[in-house]
């Protein structure tokens, strides 16, 4: 059984830190994932008979890792599902670029069209048919050796918005061969970037939570001081917890 650490965990909820690679819930490759080797865990955990249920609130790309949150109880993902679609329910991530954004910070705004046969993204300036709006803010941490580490506060959450949006200003993931550029990134079997944080109301007690993950040594982050991943992970943790207040 592949070993998932464990962030925080009560009768409602579970968050652990994904690790990279695995897929959040069962595809067509059929490989193992996120959602059936917990269930596995709980199972065998709290040596429960039959079927376990565990809800699955959000998704990440499976070449990202970091902090991830499932429902343990019908009633708490109908609740985690609504704060989501509410956007009350905020994501940081911290990722490593190929070059420099033309701004220190900035706020992203684009809409994406997703192609589900192809599983990409395309991003346009404006409004277009088919096409969702997506924004993302962004913080630049540090830089060396033409990569840039920065932290990320996303408002929405589409499919591959990340990824798809920094590739479209010329500063493509580390790693991301979908939408990077061929050549520069081949040699990574992931993509540099990490669910830092996740903040939520409690679906029972309504206490404003946050869950925090950070990649030391992993893969391409490995290069950066844990300084640095530590200020690109809480960069945008005060501001939240204020709009939370």
């Amino acid at each position: 059984m592949i070993p998932i650490p464990i962030i925080y965990e009560d009768n409602h909820l579970l968050v652990v830190e994904k690790p990279q690679g695995i897929p959040s819930q069962e595809d067509e490759t059929k490989d193992a994932d996120m959602l059936t080797l917990l269930k596995e865990d709980l199972k065998q955990r709290y040596n429960k008979p039959g079927n376990v249920y565990l809800g699955l609130v959000h998704r990440l790309d499976r070449p990202v890792g970091g902090a991830m949150l499932f429902a343990k109880t019908s009633k708490a993902a109908s609740r985690m599902s609504e704060a989501v679609r509410s956007r009350q329910f905020d994501k940081t991530y911290l990722c490593v670029v190929n070059g420099q954004p033309p701004a220190k910070e900035a706020v992203l705004v684009h809409y994406l069209r997703k192609d589900t046969k192809r599983n990409h993204v395309t991003v346009f300036n404006k409004p277009a048919p088919e096409a969702k709006e997506a924004i993302l803010e962004y913080q630049v941490i540090a830089i060396k050796n033409n990569s840039s580490l920065l932290a990320i506060s996303l408002h929405t959450g589409r499919s591959h918005q990340i990824r798809a949006q920094l590739a479209h200003i010329g500063c493509p993931l580390a790693g991301d061969l979908k939408y990077g550029r061929q050549g520069k990134s081949s040699a990574l079997s992931t993509i540099a970037l990490w669910s830092t944080s996740i903040t939520t109301a409690h679906p029972v007690t309504k206490q404003t939570m946050t869950f925090q993950s950070i990649p030391k040594g992993i893969h391409v982050f490995a290069e950066w001081s844990e300084d640095e991943l530590q200020a690109a992970a809480t960069a945008y943790l005060s501001s939240i917890h204020a709009e939370g207040n």
